[in-house]
């Protein structure tokens, strides 16, 4: 079925919800602050584990892995959700007539 030439583009993004609100990316949190708390968990674990290895021994290498999970992977993981939390619905892709483009919402 050939798609009929006399309908207009969309311009919902396929990034966007039902009902036109913006979906967040796969690193984003709800909101900037969870997110900074997340990465203030993540940071300080994996700095823990290591700054408490003189004292604790090898078992402080067990905050290693809650501080990789709370950033989501690594702090690169983290860095990117920062930024499409803090982007999410603040642009909109708009494809009309074969090209698209990025504009404030």
């Amino acid at each position: 079925m050939t798609p009929d030439p006399t309908t207009k583009a969309s311009t919902s993004s396929p990034r966007e919800a039902a009902g036109g609100a913006p979906r967040r990316g796969g690193f984003a949190s709800a909101t900037v602050p969870r997110h900074l708390a997340r990465g203030a968990v993540g940071f300080g674990a994996l700095a823990g584990s290591l700054a408490l290895l003189p004292v604790a021994g090898p078992a402080s290498l067990l905050l290693a892995p809650v501080g990789l999970v709370a950033l989501r992977g690594c702090p690169m993981c983290w860095a990117i959700g920062l930024v499409e939390t803090v982007s999410a619905g603040r642009y909109r892709r708009s494809c009309t007539t074969g090209s698209c483009e990025l504009r404030r919402a």
